[in-house]
């Protein structure tokens, strides 16, 4: 939420600097995420001086230049060429000096520089208004009255707006501090609080009086449920055009557009007051009537986007006799709002039920100053006064005349809420005893009335507005935040409590496994468990009919709880590639919802992504691509890591990767990894290949937990390493060679390595070789010559039995 500094002093005269006026804000819960300079003329028109034109001729090289001869306020006049037709000798003009930084329409800059024009020196440049940001026009230039003094500087004779702008964080229960005058309260109270008394001033309705009743439009407030609040009053003969300057400053500052005097009138007192305003074109409401209501599900209703929604049977509408005109405290209809034809409005102030605004809100996607405010509940006494004032800044703004009276329904009032203090349990809760008299004090200066004292505590009336403040805890939070957290002493003594835990816990096993990834260069991911019911057509292991729905969503795009974790993932993956982060080893550890006609289920999973290079180029290495066999060896690590060392490889095949490979004991699944198809990815627009492991994590955990850990002591007896270059057929792969030989030598052997493998050239069609190492250790004893060949041997006759190997 943006906050202007000008604008919040109107209501508080304070002299403190935006820098401190922001640590105060923030201490009193209205953090300020930022502050952000705003001028209404980007620049502020430094470098920018009022000049005579001296002289004007010809320029000798091109016919729509002029040289001119200008006088700036130094000791001698300056050189300036000039393409404005409008130019001539005896003009006061704007005048943008060499190293004046000026900017485009888009807020582009550019920085005017000594120069040449067709041969001829150029020393600045004369402006037109759009040219310096004051306007639109660029038919000439600037022509400035002769009465102003030559070498005035251009800030000092426009009006420009300087300001400084809050970036407010404003957390959902503090829907009071939703405008400049909810700002403005609350820091008033943190003024008192340092003994700084500020009278809070408010805009006068007092010149309200009705002009005349020639225009009466009937309300009927059919649902009374969903509009407790509803008031109306008419305005004829109103002047539709472009806002003042003040007033689109104002706007302009907190980040909106002007649109029309009308609109701009009613977006004002939204951020004044926080009460959200509508105004109707009358002469568009048929049967001079109103109706609040809902209508049949399925109606049919155009917004002012242009967008035509269809209506739930429980969206709140504003109607006429004939038509819906507006969802109510949400967004308006395209046929029904001012427009610069209009000259009588039904301006509109109410208040609806939040729920409801904020049911129909997320239903339509639509996310508005109005909404935003309605579904967070705003003070349901302030409605009479905003339309009052509202109809006042209308006048002044667009004239006209009050033309019927106030219309205020208002059948069940929303009452204050009464609330006890225990002055003992504000002492426990805060670890501190504030004095009474302060606790009163800070009580008074939030509007909550005292209405009895007691020794043990204080009867309050918290007023309506303060929706957040019900309780006896949130009492005590009003005044811990008013008094100042930073005044709470903090205690010496540290107390903690120390429980006894399995080592098996989830989370330990959870940490050992994430430490170990990000030594190995991976980055954890944490991404949204909703997603889009769209990515179940991806593939055909996942159903639709398995899709976890909400029953409110936020958006189509985040509807539906997710079934895989490779989707998300791969978001992931095409964010960071679309930055020029193409090398990425990323893992995540997460959940994956799955729901069925009896139950609901979840399963925890760890995912592993690998794209483009292990490590970055560099003058010792061209770099390496990550390839399947780099995943499988991070995958063997972490199994390694748990324990788990026995496991079967079974290919796979589906619609996810191209090629892949399932490990599992028997029955339990542990990993399926490999390469994701292309059709897959592209759906994420990534063009290079992605490597995805997913553990069934809760089977791992259910392995780990069952795991022995065993020990043996080093034995201090030497190793043997033994080779073989083996001729094979081309479909015989490592794992074949590594199963015959742990079962031809269980004792002795202790590692098959696989180090090189030769294909091609010299070797007969259909065959390779592969260079295999063996490594034999015995841990009683030393292996003499006759024991390795005896095993190399026993080696052999299995290769050249069961594969059809030869020795090279």
């Amino acid at each position: 939420m943006k906050i202007s500094y000008n604008w919040l002093k109107q209501f508080l005269k304070t002299d403190w600097t935006p820098e401190q006026t922001s640590e105060l804000l923030t201490d009193l819960g209205l953090e300020v995420e930022g502050i952000e300079a705003y001028q209404s003329v980007k620049g502020g028109l430094e470098g920018v001086v009022v000049g005579e034109v001296l002289t004007c001729t010809k320029h000798p090289n091109a016919d729509k230049l002029n040289i001119t001869t200008v006088n700036i306020g130094t000791e001698s006049p300056v050189q300036i060429v000039c393409g404005a037709p409008n130019v001539a000798a005896g003009q006061k003009v704007p005048v943008a000096t060499i190293g004046t930084t000026l900017y485009t329409e888009e807020g582009e800059a550019w920085t005017i520089k000594k120069g040449k024009i067709r041969g001829e020196e150029s020393h600045g440049m004369i402006c037109a208004e759009d040219e310096l940001g004051l306007g639109k026009s660029h038919d000439g230039i600037l022509i400035l009255d002769n009465d102003i003094k030559v070498g005035t500087l251009a800030a000092n004779i426009f009006d420009i707006e300087n300001d400084q702008v809050f970036e407010i964080g404003l957390t959902p229960n503090r829907a009071d501090a939703m405008s400049h005058f909810g700002v403005a309260r609350d820091l008033k109270a943190g003024l008192v609080q340092k003994e700084i008394n500020l009278e809070l001033i408010t805009p006068s309705v007092s010149p309200f009086h009705v002009d005349n009743r020639t225009l009466k439009i009937d309300v009927d407030v059919i649902n009374k449920d969903l509009a407790p609040r509803y008031c109306g009053v008419t305005i004829s003969g109103v002047k539709v055009k472009e806002s003042p300057v003040w007033l689109q400053h104002r706007l302009k500052a907190i980040g909106l557009s002007p649109i029309n005097n009308i609109v701009d009138a009613t977006n004002y007192v939204l951020h004044e007051l926080g009460q959200p305003l509508h105004a109707f074109d009358a002469t568009k409401i048929s049967g001079n009537k109103i109706e609040v209501k809902t209508l049949e599900a399925g109606t049919k209703f155009t917004t002012l986007d242009g967008v035509e929604r269809e209506l739930h049977e429980d969206d709140l509408m504003i109607c006429d006799k004939e038509k819906p005109m507006c969802i109510a405290g949400v967004f308006g209809g395209i046929n029904s709002g001012v427009s610069d034809a209009t000259t009588n409005i039904f301006l509109e102030s109410a208040y609806f039920n939040p729920v409801s605004i904020r049911k129909s809100a997320k239903r339509h996607a639509l996310n508005t100053d109005a909404s935003f405010r309605f579904e967070r509940g705003i003070d349901p006494n302030i409605t009479e006064y905003a339309l009052k004032r509202a109809a006042l800044l209308i006048q002044e703004l667009a004239g006209g005349e009050i033309t019927s009276d106030i219309i205020d329904l208002y059948p069940n009032k929303i009452k204050d809420f009464e609330v006890r203090l225990s002055f003992e349990n504000a002492k426990k809760l805060i670890g501190e005893e504030i004095p009474k008299e302060t606790i009163k004090r800070i009580l008074t200066s939030l509007e909550i009335k005292v209405n009895n004292v007691t020794e043990a505590g204080l009867g309050l009336t918290v007023p309506a507005y303060r929706n957040d403040v019900e309780r006896e805890a949130d009492i005590i939070e009003e005044i811990l935040r008013v008094y100042g957290y930073n005044n709470i002493a903090t205690t010496t003594k540290l107390n903690a409590s120390i429980s006894g835990t399995s080592k098996f816990e989830d989370y330990k096993i959870q940490n050992i496994i994430g430490n170990q990834l990000a030594s190995q260069g991976f980055f954890e991911i944490l991404s949204n468990s909703l997603t889009t019911p769209n990515y179940v057509g991806l593939s055909e292991q996942l159903k639709e009919e398995h899709n976890i729905s909400m029953l409110n969503p936020l958006s189509n795009d985040l509807s539906v709880l997710r079934q895989s974790l490779l989707f998300s993932g791969l978001e992931a993956v095409s964010f960071n590639i679309n930055r020029k982060r193409a090398d990425l080893k990323l893992f995540e550890f997460g959940k994956t919802y799955h729901g069925y006609d009896d139950k609901r289920e979840e399963f925890k999973h760890l995912s592993l992504f690998v794209t483009g290079n292990q490590l970055q180029e560099s003058w010792l290495s061209l770099g390496r691509k990550s390839d399947f066999f780099f995943l499988k060896g991070s995958i063997a690590t972490i199994l390694e890591r748990l324990g788990i060392s026995r496991y079967n490889e079974t290919p796979i095949k589906n619609d996810l990767f191209s090629e892949g490979i399932s490990l599992g004991l028997g029955k339990i699944k542990l990993v399926d990894f490999g390469l994701v198809k292309k059709s897959v990815l592209k759906h994420f627009d990534i063009s290079q290949d992605v490597l995805y492991a997913d553990f069934n994590w809760d089977n791992i955990l259910d392995l780990v937990k069952r795991n022995k850990i065993t020990f043996k002591s080093i034995t201090k007896y030497p190793e043997v390493k033994r080779d073989f270059a083996l001729l094979l057929d081309d479909n015989v792969n490592f794992e074949s060679i590594y199963k015959i030989a742990k079962q031809s030598e269980k004792q002795l052997l202790k590692s098959v390595n696989l180090f090189d493998v030769y294909q091609g050239k010299n070797l007969p069609q259909g065959k390779k070789s592969y260079a295999v190492s063996f490594t034999l250790q015995d841990d009683n004893k030393t292996l003499t010559d006759k024991q390795i060949d005896k095993i190399m041997s026993k080696l052999q006759q299995s290769f050249e039995n069961q594969l059809g190997a030869e020795l090279r």
